[in-house]
Parts: structure tokens; sequence; C-alpha cells
């Protein structure tokens, strides 16, 4: 008997093993191999599929090489921001896939396919699943899906009407003002200063951001804002390696510093929190700021019963939320800010042009919500700085069902890129002159500025375009039109063009520039 409930054990043992054997298997060679095929079948080329790694090898390489020095002051910047891209295009031409790790990713360039993926009708075109490790970096209505998605979008939506941003106008204003009183006492007796702008403008945007949706001030939020730019370079950098399952869990010296950083955030964001109830419990009920709007949402006893039925959020889902609203709030306008004025001291006409905009619009006073709403010209730049340095230069989505998309049929399992650079660089969509910094291709406005197609994603498309999109258009031409009537700019001879990626598209050796009081 005993002999033979040893041969039963042994034999289940065996039957494990081989199963998860055979699982392995599938999933790191079988599947990777069957979606290849299905996707050479339709004519879509790509490089053989590797064991496990994939294209990320090469495309590390590739990184490593461009990203080594500078490039010369122009805005053909594909090869040096995603230099295995272009490889791919001149390789493959524009339809094509590469692999990540195990799985296949289709770059789709065309832009009424994309539109059609990123409205989603089908609901086969789902946000990918991060590495584990990326998720300490951002989570909350970005990486929601379904239901839960909608009702999360449905709750964030009232605090980024435009009603509700016009009261957040003079939070912007305090903090542009700051800024340039800042700039004014760097100024030598001449007149004029050497300044990297772009942390100059991680400030702004991080007081910006503070004040108007938080209620505190950017000393309040300055830890955070510290802590995610470090767990930003953690994350990509776990982005762009081999993840094993359950690595995340090992004690080595990052895993334990990425897990410090996430506990910090979340500490010092209670914290804020406790101090908003207290307010809000004292002056009574208050929804002057998305904080308030989302506590005002949060029903600790329903939220804990049942998240799916619109019972409200809980604490830890609004922590989420404001880590997000932290980072692409922060880094979304900081960045266009930075490009911006990299270019208009590139392009010193369009600097006069909007100058003179602005002064004939607002003279010396401070510009307020109904006077940068008649800004046009400064408008027309913001949207070219935005096509030719995107903050996103890709969007990413898995499909979760086999889906027909005009003449490609994608197998489920495979990832969709949409190449927002590309896009916004192709000459077949914007003419001849696609990569020349050329804002009057807006002056009709974005519809009209390509060749017949909508092809402008910088804040994405479909429902779900980026819910601060007015947000940071707002906050942009507020401080730009701020900087306008106070300083002239051009580059230092110190300045080194090199755009790279760090999630999003950024100096990769700061913006030097030269500032001149007027």
């Amino acid at each position: 008997m005993a002999k033979s409930l040893v041969t039963l054990a042994l034999v289940c043992v065996c039957a494990v093993i081989i199963g998860v054997l055979w699982r392995v298997l599938y999933l790191v060679w079988l599947k990777p191999k069957m979606l290849e095929m299905q996707l050479r079948r339709q004519g879509i080329p790509g490089n053989k599929y590797r064991l496990l790694t994939g294209d990320r090898n090469d495309e590390k390489a590739a990184f490593k090489e461009a990203w080594s020095k500078p490039m010369e002051l122009t805005h053909r910047i594909v090869p040096r921001v995603i230099p295995y891209h272009d490889h791919m295009v001149k390789s493959y031409g524009k339809i094509w896939f590469k692999w990540t790790g195990t799985t296949p990713r289709v770059n789709i360039w065309d832009p009424d396919m994309m539109r059609e993926i990123l409205l989603n009708r089908s609901g086969h075109f789902i946000k990918p699943e991060d590495n584990p490790l990326m998720k300490l970096l951002t989570m909350g209505l970005s990486t929601l899906e379904g239901q839960a998605w909608a009702q999360r979008r449905k709750l964030i939506n009232p605090a980024f009407h435009l009603d509700k941003l016009k009261e957040m106008v003079p939070a912007f204003r305090i903090s542009c003002i700051g800024l340039a009183e800042r700039w004014e006492k760097l100024l030598s007796a001449e007149g004029s200063c050497e300044l990297d702008i772009w942390p100059e403008f991680q400030k702004l945007t991080g007081d910006m951001i503070s004040r108007s949706a938080f209620g505190s001030s950017f000393e309040e939020g300055k830890r955070i804002f510290e802590l995610q730019k470090e767990q930003t370079v953690l994350a990509i950098e776990a982005a762009r390696s081999l993840y094993l399952p359950g690595f995340r869990f090992l004690p080595t010296a990052k895993n334990k510093r990425r897990m410090f950083i996430d506990k910090e955030i979340k500490r010092i964001l209670r914290d804020i929190i406790c101090k908003k109830l207290d307010s809000m419990e004292i002056r009574g009920s208050a929804n002057d700021d998305l904080l308030s709007l989302l506590l005002q949402s949060h029903n600790p006893i329903a939220a804990s019963k049942d998240q799916n039925k619109n019972s409200g959020i809980t604490i830890e889902d609004i922590i989420e939320e404001c880590k997000l609203f932290y980072f692409a709030g922060q880094e979304t306008t900081s960045i266009l800010l930075t490009w911006t004025l990299i270019l208009l001291s590139i392009y010193p006409n369009w600097q006069q042009k909007a100058r003179e905009e602005v002064l004939d619009t607002c003279g010396k006073n401070t510009p307020d919500f109904e006077s940068i709403s008649h800004l046009k010209i400064v408008n027309m730049i913001l949207h070219e700085v935005l096509r030719l340095y995107p903050p996103a230069i890709n969007l990413v989505r898995h499909v979760n069902g086999k889906t027909k998309l005009g003449d490609v049929t994608l197998p489920e399992g495979a990832d969709i890129l949409i190449p927002i650079l590309l896009v916004h660089h192709d000459p077949e969509i914007w003419g001849e002159d696609a990569e020349e910094f050329s804002p009057q291709r807006f002056s009709e406005g974005v519809s009209k500025a390509s060749k017949g197609q909508n092809a402008f994603f910088p804040f994405g498309w479909g429902p779900r375009i980026c819910v601060g999109q007015t947000f940071a258009m707002i906050e942009a031409k507020l401080a730009l039109a701020i900087i306008l009537q106070r300083f002239s700019f051009e580059l230092s001879p110190s300045y080194a063009h090199a755009p790279f990626t760090v999630i999003t598209l950024q100096p990769q050796y700061g913006a030097h520039l030269i500032l001149h009081h007027l």
C-alpha cells in the first residue's frame, strides 16, 4: 500500500513537472513562433524570433551608440531618439514587427489605422501588462481598463472641465511670476545670464501642480518630484532588461531602492491627504482642487466592499492617481516649455512674432485666462513644438482578441506600436518640410495642418486621450507669455542638441540658454 502511494506521488510530481515544462516551452518558444508565422503569412516583415531576448539587445546597443554624442542642430531627430526603429523602417518600410522579449510588436504607421486602434471600438486593443517594476512609477487611470477605467475617468473629468481650469489660472500665475522674478535676480549687471532652463521648468510645473491640484506649494511636493525622477531612471532600466517572474522580490540593491522610493512617495502623499482631509473637515466640503474632488468620492466602507460598483475609490487608489498626476503633469508641460524656448532661440523671428502678439494682447499686464485664449501665434508655435518634439514618442496597445484592421489581421497576443514621432515627421503626411520648424502650418487649426488627414497625436487620441491636455496647454501658454514679456533668449555656446527618451523626450545634456532682460 505504501509503495503504491509513493508511486502515485511520483507520478503526480512528474505530471506537474511535465506540465510546467510544457507551459514554459509554449510561452517562450511555441507561442512566439506561432505569432511570427501568422504575421509573416500576411507579408509583414520583421526579424526572426530569438529566445527570450528578442530584439532587446540590438535595441540597447543602438541606443548606446546613438546617445553617445550630440547631434547637429536639426530636427531630423528620429535616428538619434529611436535608432532601432529608424533601422527597421529603412530595412522593412512602414509596417513591420520587432520582438519585445517573447512578444511581437507590430509597427502601425497609417493614421487611419492608428485612430481606429485608439478609438478601440472592438475592445481588443488594451494597455499592455507592464513590467511589475514599471508599476512602481505610476498606475492609476493610465493602467485601468474597461468599467474600472470608465468609472475613474468619469470621476476625474470634472477636475479638468474648462470652468475648473479657469479657477486654477491665478495659482498658475503665482508660480510663473515667481519663476520670472527668480530669473531676474540671476541676471548680471549687463542684464543677461546663462541658465539651464530644463530644471527650471521642472520646478515651475511642479509648483503649478502642487498649488492647483493639491493646494500646496512646490516645497511640499519637492521630495516627491526628486524621488519620482530617480524612480523613472530605475523603471526605464527595468523596462529595457529581460524580466524574469518574481525578480522584483529579490533583495538586490536596485530593487530595495525601488521599493524604498515607492514607500517614501506613498508616505508623503498620505501626509498631504491627511492634511487635506483635516482641512475639508474644518471648512466643510470643498472641491477646489483635484485631491479634494477625489477625496469626496472616497467612501471607505463601500469602496472596501466592492471597487467595481461606482462606490468611490480607496485611499490607495487616490495615492496612485496623485503619483500619476505629479509625474505626468510635471513632465509634459516642463518638456513642452523646454523645447519651445530652445526652438524659439533657434528661430528668433518666431520668438519676436510671439512676443509682439503677447504685448499687443496683454501689454505689460500679467496674462490671464481671457488674454491667453487669444494668442493664436503662441498656440501655433506650441503645436509645432509638440509635432516635432512630442513628449511621448510612442503608444503601445496589446491585442487581446484576433482583429481585422485594414488589410492586416492582428493575432491575439501581439502588441501594437503607434509611432507618434515617426508619424509627426512623415513627409508624406506633413509635406517636404516635415522636419522643419514651421508653426504656420497650424494657422488654420490642427485638422488642416497635415495633408488631408489628422495625424497629430501628442496627447493620444480617442476616449483615452490625455485627460490633462487642456491643463498642460493653459500652463504652457501662460508661462511662455510671461517669459516673452520680460526676456529674450538665445542658445548658449554650451548648448548641445541631444534629444533622447527617459519616458518622455528630454534634452540629454540640458537646455542652456542665455537670457536677456527686456
